[in-house]
């Protein structure tokens, strides 16, 4: 299954995206905020969801609160 941004795009393996919404991270006080870019991202099994580089560690985020940069 393919997994798509909040446009309806196609993402693949090393797209750069961004956030399009605030988004808390669970288990620690920090906030991903909106306009930031994760670049190089990874796919996982899931294809609601995509693994990449933010606020300074691997985090995995939902397709549907990103958009291809």
């Amino acid at each position: 299954m393919e997994t798509k941004d909040s446009n309806g795009n196609i993402l693949n393996e090393g797209d750069s995206v961004t956030l399009i919404k605030d988004l808390k991270v669970k288990g620690s006080s920090t906030t991903l905020k909106r306009g930031t870019v994760v670049k190089n991202i990874r796919l996982t099994n899931n294809s609601a969801e995509i693994e990449g580089r933010a606020g300074g560690s691997v985090m995995v985020l939902k397709a549907e609160f990103l958009k291809k940069a």
